[in-house]
């Protein structure tokens, strides 16, 4: 049983989302943490920071971490990631055709302009979830958010280049 419920969740996980891994972070948050309770929210977010520094898309790392640990097995993780996987290519199969024939058409751009902002506001979202009391536990939890942003908007820091060094001052302050 299980195993049908973790596919039918991250199909409609990767069906019903625009915008990559970090666009549906909010969206998995709310299937696998409060509908499902597969995961808290601490190990949620822990699973968030893994996902991000380990190679792959964001949303497949959580999906494959999220179906081990629910199903205790890896055909649990194989199902999540194949099905987080699979809406997307079936879109892609049938899209593909067509958008290159139709690309330059106005009704086309004006969709994808009205699916920009969004996912903006979705990467936006799942920021915000994130923000919590579990992760902001004290003033050093927030010098490190905002040492990073600075690092990241005005000095043009690399992601990898934050991260390692969020991880050592993390490691010295706690």
């Amino acid at each position: 049983m299980i195993y049908w419920q973790l596919f039918v969740t991250f199909f409609k996980i990767g069906l019903f989302n625009f915008g990559g891994g970090y666009a549906m972070i909010s969206f998995i948050q709310n299937e696998v943490v409060y509908k499902q309770g597969w995961l808290s929210t601490a190990e949620f977010t822990d699973v968030v920071a893994i996902s991000q520094v380990t190679p792959g898309p964001v949303g497949i790392n959580l999906a494959t971490y999220t179906g081990y640990t629910a199903a205790d097995s890896v055909w649990g993780a194989a199902i999540a990631t194949f099905a987080v996987c699979l809406p997307s290519f079936i879109l892609m199969l049938a899209v593909s055709r067509y958008f290159v024939k139709y690309r330059s058409s106005p009704s086309v751009e004006a969709v994808f302009a009205g699916l920009r902002p969004a996912v903006v506001g979705l990467i936006a979202a799942a920021a915000l979830v994130l923000c919590n009391a579990e992760n902001f536990v004290d003033w050093k939890s927030v010098l490190l958010l905002a040492a990073a942003f600075v690092a990241v908007w005005k000095f043009k820091a690399g992601p990898i280049a934050v991260i390692a060094a969020s991880g050592v001052l993390g490691f010295l302050l706690y």
